[in-house]
């Protein structure tokens, strides 16, 4: 299949899914499934999960697998708070990223330099970041500092002096704000368009803006130049790198830095929606990156797609609990697409030998397919509200859900997490 039918047919699977969106929206009676807040929420909640996602990214696509992305978000949002509270709002950009890009220069050190396994390096970064940022805290922020007096406590740190600017698309989602009005319309699919668009485009940080550029920027640059060729051969075949000229340790520095820069700028992101540093802010958000790398197949494209799914999650417990349980319908419209799917393909093949000696397993899946859309029915019928401690873990559980189905397509770059030495081909 060519790249510019993958394209379209990933803008059809994006109009249905949003088609079924409206469709759960209207039958199940929650109006949060598609509500300007709720996208909005996804967004912010979206942006840092993607950002360290990227971090991942570029890491393992040179071959250093990269644990410790949450660990350099920790030192991220500690020195972005930090520098906010003194410089404002750039300080903190910029201290920020110098904080990730030093943590992920000790992977490097470890991992590059010194051959440490990967994923020790990573445990000792992730235990290293909160380590460093408690005992800064309760160096700078104890009582009679200056700190203390603007309002730090030793899990906090003072507000910033400034703020980041929020950007609204005028008209549409600012002035007459002619897409909240559609959307207070509650029209079939126009409602729901103008709410996902206006969650999309009223109040977007800077920083929003700059992750998103991120996406395609990275894309251009290990896929269509020759230092980002040079970055995935040396994740594939670092020996038949080497024996071409290209310098794979630098390639692996440069890359593992700018992995630790790009998880410090999501913990810079943190700060910048809460105001200040708070301690244990990324929730894991660095481990739930990884999860979307690795569900986007270690591309920029699926990536998102995984960010936006975990993020959208997240924001709708947030916004309405009840609407979690929508959750039981639209995985039962889905397994209905897919016995559906699967019928058809099986009609279709008009091939009763080869049906026959396949047919046991396609039965078995969608026996399986209309037992799990039975029971999510009833569920959505039964379950008028979930308690709250399932509300909580319900993207953690999304998370563990998408890797399994997932892993079933996966192909990780072959030289990902290996040990490399000059001239020791293994």
């Amino acid at each position: 299949m060519s790249k510019f039918s993958r394209y379209h047919l990933a803008l059809i699977g994006m109009a249905v899914l949003i088609l079924l969106m409206s469709v759960v929206r209207v039958v199940s009676g929650q109006d949060d499934i598609t509500s300007s807040g709720t996208f909005n929420a996804a967004l912010l909640l979206s942006v840092p999960i993607g950002l360290a996602g990227l971090g991942g990214l570029w890491a393992e696509r040179s071959g250093v697998v990269n644990i410790g992305l949450e660990g350099m978000m920790v030192l991220g949002t500690w020195f972005a708070g930090w520098a906010g509270y003194q410089w404002g709002f750039m300080a903190a950009l910029v201290a920020g990223l110098i904080a990730g890009a030093l943590g992920g220069l000790i992977h490097a050190v470890a991992t590059v330099t010194f051959g440490v396994d990967h994923i020790i390096s990573g445990v000792a970064i992730n235990l290293l970041g909160p380590g460093i940022t408690r005992f800064l805290s309760e160096v700078l922020y104890k009582e009679g500092t200056a700190a203390a007096a603007a309002g730090a406590g030793i899990t906090t740190s003072p507000a910033m002096s400034s703020e980041a600017p929020e950007i609204s698309l005028p008209l549409f989602s600012a002035g007459p704000d002619w897409l909240g009005s559609l959307e207070r319309t509650h029209w079939f699919l126009v409602s729901d368009l103008a709410g996902i668009l206006r969650g999309l485009t009223h109040d977007v940080n800077v920083l929003v803006i700059l992750a998103v550029l991120l996406l395609p920027l990275t894309f251009f640059v290990l896929w269509r130049t020759a230092f980002g060729l040079r970055l995935r051969s040396s994740g594939e075949n670092p020996w038949a790198a080497e024996s071409l000229g290209v310098n794979v340790y630098l390639i692996k520095y440069v890359a593992v830095v700018i992995s630790g820069a790009f998880a410090g700028l999501g913990g810079v992101f943190l700060v910048f929606v809460s105001t200040k540093y708070v301690e244990g802010q990324t929730a894991g958000r660095g481990f739930i990156g990884l999860a979307a790398m690795i569900f986007g197949n270690w591309r920029p494209g699926g990536l998102a797609a995984g960010a936006a799914l975990f993020g959208y999650a997240d924001g709708l417990q947030l916004r309405s609990s009840g609407a979690v349980t929508s959750f039981f319908l639209f995985g039962a419209i889905l397994l209905l697409i897919y016995i559906a799917a699967k019928v058809r393909a099986m009609v279709s093949s008009g091939q009763p030998a080869e049906m026959v000696a396949r047919g046991t397993r396609e039965y078995n899946l969608i026996a399986a397919a209309a037992g799990g859309m039975i029971v999510l029915i009833w569920l959505w019928l039964t379950v008028d509200k979930l308690p709250n401690e399932f509300v909580f873990i319900t993207p953690h559980v999304l998370t563990l859900l998408v890797l399994l189905v997932a892993s079933q397509r996966l192909r990780m770059p072959k030289a990902d997490g290996v040990r490399y030495r000059r001239g020791e081909q293994h």
